[in-house]
C-alpha cells in the first residue's frame, strides 16, 4: 500500500472522527452518572427505582458510579491512548489482537462494555425499551465499524 499524503490525511480525518465518537460517549456517560450520583432515588431522571424489577441495588448510587468509571473515565483515558499510543504490559495482557495496539482493542472492548450496560438496563426494565437505549446499542455498533475501517487499524497496526 503506497502511502501518500491523502492517505495520510484520511487515517487522520477517520481517527478524529471516532475520537469524538469515544468522547461524546464518555461526556454522556460523566453526564448520566453525575445525575445518577447525585439523585440516586432517580427524583432527577423522574425514573423511580420501581420502574426497575430484580435490580441488586436499592438506589442509582451504585450503578451512577460503575456508569461513571466504565463508561467515562476509561473512555475519556482511552482517547488519550489512541492519540499517544503509550506502552502498557498490562493492557497487553488482555489485548486480543496482538498485531494492534492495546487502545485500539479497548476501544472495541469500550464497545461491548456499552452493549452490555444497554443489556443489563433492559433486563431491569423488564423489556421495556426507551429511545435512548435504541441509540446507544446502535451507537455501540458505530464505534465497532469506525474502529474497524482500515485506516484505524493502519494507524494502530503494531510495526513488529
Amino acid at each position: 500500500m503506497k502511502i501518500n499524503e491523502d492517505n495520510i490525511n484520511k487515517n487522520i480525518r477517520v481517527r478524529s472522527i471516532f475520537l469524538i465518537v469515544l468522547g461524546f460517549l464518555a461526556l454522556g456517560a460523566i453526564g448520566g452518572s453525575i445525575v445518577l450520583i447525585a439523585s440516586p432515588d432517580g427524583a432527577l431522571l423522574g425514573l423511580p427505582l420501581s420502574e426497575f424489577k430484580n435490580m441488586p441495588f436499592t438506589s442509582y448510587l451504585i450503578p451512577g458510579i460503575i456508569l461513571f468509571s466504565t463508561l467515562g473515565i476509561i473512555p475519556s483515558l482511552l482517547i488519550f491512548a489512541l492519540i499517544k499510543k503509550p506502552e502498557s504490559k498490562i493492557a497487553e495482557q488482555i489485548n486480543i489482537f496482538k498485531d494492534m495496539h492495546w487502545s485500539w482493542t479497548f476501544s472495541i472492548y469500550i464497545a461491548f462494555t456499552l452493549i452490555g450496560w444497554i443489556h443489563i438496563q433492559l433486563i431491569f426494565l423488564g423489556g421495556a425499551v426507551h429511545w435512548l437505549q435504541t441509540f446507544y446499542m446502535f451507537y455501540a455498533v458505530l464505534i465497532i465499524i469506525i474502529a474497524l475501517l482500515p485506516q484505524m487499524r493502519y494507524l494502530y497496526k503494531k510495526n513488529d
